[in-house]
């Protein structure tokens, strides 16, 4: 059965030259003369391909397209125009066009355009049911994706412990979903129906942090107008994820375990005790026990904290995920984007499973976004995937990659992450924060604590450095000069 593909131009002459040059090259061809006809027909046939003309007397091809769009059909759409603007080229584009051909035509080039549209399109439709299977195993409304032992092994854990109002300490690299574990916690806790209140740590500067977390009264600094609650009576009666603990300043870490042991604080400037029920749980991408050692983390508040753990392995270890999980990110973000349904093909997919995502979860959210995005075919192919994705070419980032290639990588999945701060702290500061803490750190490491060293290395003076150490609240077990 040939594929049949609609032509709508109000242009007579446009219709048969195109009209010729596709009959010839084996398509069954139908026309309209105007957008109205063309909505006509694609409401009472099938096409593998629709050919619209930008400007026509009575709607134009980009309101016929919106309209079919609307109507749920994904036919792919080729926008034919006399006036090659950019303006016309992402117009189209961003209404979902496959592409766009420009009057007066290169007839070879129309027919190998054409092709590929209907190749595409026949292709997505033969892997439908195939994606369709897919689909069912994944459990969109969970947002937790995995079937590997490891995943399986933590949704028993949080079924085994949802209910019980047990502080939990969830561990995992950048990027891992230690979020989503934890709203995944709250959201089968009998405190469902109260707030989760989220606080990170990393976005708070230091002397900010504890009026966030415990409130403040009016007059108890400058500035302070108005009496303000904090994080924890926010999460009264619900639950309050602390992400990244391991970065809590140590004075800090004295005052949250109190709290967790009284379960009552006090408000900045205010000697009247706040209590709270509260279900806390803490997320971190360091190892704590390491920090203990260190001198960097008190050994209390990590006992406190560590009621039950639930350690997330990083994506390279649970590849057995990744397919389960391109298949979800790509059927959310298609709808999301409104650009249709798309599909991996098996050669794009050994690609991502070869490649060992430093950034974890996210870094695949985010690459599969990207090629979203940046192509407009049904099939994302290999070729595709690596030209919107280049850095999937080097597969695993060791040796072989560039320092900048890791830091690149790192820095787009904190960006797609970054939450502006308490005070419109924009992404350039907490990013700098984050990178200054430990490189000070390692650096007082290297010299054992010797500041002058230290800041010789550093390139900055010593007063520097220990006004530095002191900002980022960090902690000298061996300090010497």
């Amino acid at each position: 059965m040939r594929e049949k593909i609609l032509i709508a131009d109000d242009e007579e002459s446009i219709r048969w030259v195109l009209g010729n040059c596709l009959e010839k090259a084996g398509y069954t061809v139908e026309y309209a003369e105007d957008g109205t006809q063309a909505l006509e027909r694609i409401a009472s046939d099938n096409f593998s391909l629709i050919v619209l003309d930008i400007r026509m007397p009575d709607i134009s091809g980009l309101e016929v397209m919106r309209q079919i769009r609307s109507a749920g059909i994904d036919t792919p759409v080729i926008i034919i125009t006399a006036q090659n603007t950019v303006k016309n080229a992402i117009d189209a584009m961003k209404e979902g066009a496959y592409d766009y051909l420009l009057k007066p035509f290169d007839l070879d080039e129309v027919k190998i355009t054409v092709q590929r549209a209907v190749e595409s399109y026949r292709n997505a439709k033969k892997l439908e049911q195939f994606r369709a299977a897919l689909k069912e195993a994944i459990e969109p409304s969970q947002e937790i994706i995995g079937k590997s032992p490891a995943m399986l092994k933590i949704y028993k854990t949080i079924g085994r412990i949802a209910e019980k109002d047990i502080t939990v300490l969830i561990t995992g690299e950048s990027g891992t979903g230690k979020e989503l574990i934890a709203r995944s916690i709250h959201q089968n806790s009998r405190r469902k129906e109260e707030r989760l209140v989220a606080v990170n740590i990393t976005a708070i500067p230091k002397e900010l942090l504890e009026s966030e977390l415990f409130g403040y009264e009016k007059g108890a600094f400058t500035g302070a107008t108005i009496r303000k609650q904090g994080r924890f009576e926010e999460a009264n009666r619900g639950t309050l994820l602390l992400d990244e603990i391991g970065d809590m300043p140590f004075d800090l870490q004295t005052k949250l375990l109190r709290v967790l042991e009284e379960k009552r604080f006090y408000r900045l400037g205010s000697e009247k005790p706040v209590e709270v029920d509260v279900r806390v749980i803490a997320s971190t991408n360091k190892n704590l026990e390491e920090e203990v050692a260190l001198g960097r983390f008190r050994k209390d508040l990590y006992y406190r904290l560590n009621g039950i753990t639930i350690e997330i392995p990083p994506l390279r270890e649970r590849k057995e995920d990744i397919p389960l999980l391109v298949e979800y990110f790509v059927d959310r973000y298609g709808k999301e984007f409104g650009i249709g349904k798309r599909v991996i093909s098996e050669e794009a997919k050994e690609i991502l499973l070869e490649y060992n995502w430093p950034g974890n979860v996210r870094e695949l959210e985010n690459t599969i976004k990207r090629v979203l995005v940046l192509s407009s075919d049904s099939i994302i192919t290999a070729d595709i995937l690596l030209e919107a994705a280049p850095y999937l070419k080097g597969k695993t980032p060791g040796k072989e990659d560039s320092l900048d290639r890791l830091i690149s990588s790192h820095l787009i999945n904190l960006i797609n992450s970054h939450e502006e701060g308490p005070r419109g702290e924009g992404i350039y500061g907490t990013i700098m924060k984050m990178v200054e803490k430990p490189l000070i750190e390692t650096v007082l490491k290297l010299t054992r604590g010797n500041k002058k060293k230290a800041a010789s290395l550093l390139g900055i003076n010593r007063n520097t450095l220990s006004k530095k150490i002191e900002e980022l609240g960090i902690y000298i077990a061996e300090a010497s000069d």
